[in-house]
This record gives C-alpha cells, sequence and structure tokens, in this order.
C-alpha cells in the first residue's frame, strides 16, 4: 500500500505546485498566500508518503484529498484533478491494501518470490 499511496501522494505535490503557479495569475491573490498554503500542502504530500502506514495516515490522506478539491474555489481546474485524485487515492489504498494481503498469505504459505519475478 505504501508504493501505491506514495506514487499518488508525489504526483499530486507537482500538480499542486503547477496549480500554485496557476494561482499566482490572479491578481485578487498575493504571491506569498499562494506558495505559503501550496508549500504547506506540498510538505504535507512529502510527510503523508512516510506517514501513509501509520495509524490515522490514510484519514489524513482523505483530508488532503478534500482540500485538493476545495482548492477549486481558487484554480476551478483544481475541482477536476480534485476527484481524479481523489479516484486515485482510493484506489492506492484498496489495491494496496489487497496486495499487502496477498503477500502477506504468500509469506505465511512459506513460499518464496522467485528469482525472475524481483
Amino acid at each position: 500500500m505504501r508504493t501505491l499511496c506514495s506514487s499518488t501522494l508525489i504526483s499530486e505535490f507537482f500538480v499542486i505546485g503547477f496549480a500554485a503557479l496557476v494561482a499566482m495569475k490572479d491578481p485578487d491573490l498575493s504571491t506569498g498566500a499562494v506558495w505559503t498554503v501550496s508549500g504547506i500542502a506540498m510538505a504535507l504530500c512529502l510527510v503523508l508518503c512516510g506517514l501513509v502506514t501509520r495509524p490515522g495516515g490514510v484519514a489524513f490522506g482523505w483530508a488532503l484529498q478534500v482540500a485538493l478539491i476545495a482548492s477549486g474555489l481558487v484554480v476551478p481546474l483544481m475541482y477536476v484533478l480534485g476527484v481524479i485524485f481523489a479516484a486515485l487515492w482510493w484506489a492506492s489504498v484498496h489495491y494496496g491494501r489487497k496486495i499487502d494481503e496477498a503477500k502477506a498469505r504468500f509469506a505465511a504459505e512459506g513460499g518464496s518470490a522467485p528469482a525472475d519475478a524481483a
């Protein structure tokens, strides 16, 4: 699960950075405010990469997805991108857990990965 969720979060890191560049063009927003909010969100993406398997990590990830969708108030395209990333987050968590369960089941059976599958 960690690999899939981290991949989604790293992708979000870049999308948030690009959305900040778009938001800077809005004359009603100060550059400092845009980069403060975006910087916090980007840092949260990186921190969550390490916390995703800890208790509450997935819940914090969902909170980030809600915030990403809400950022559509500033950059309307973020509504669409936020929903796409929320779907990716769901898939990462859902299928990541299935993969982790399959790996644990395989390890419990005493199997080892074939040499060419590594």
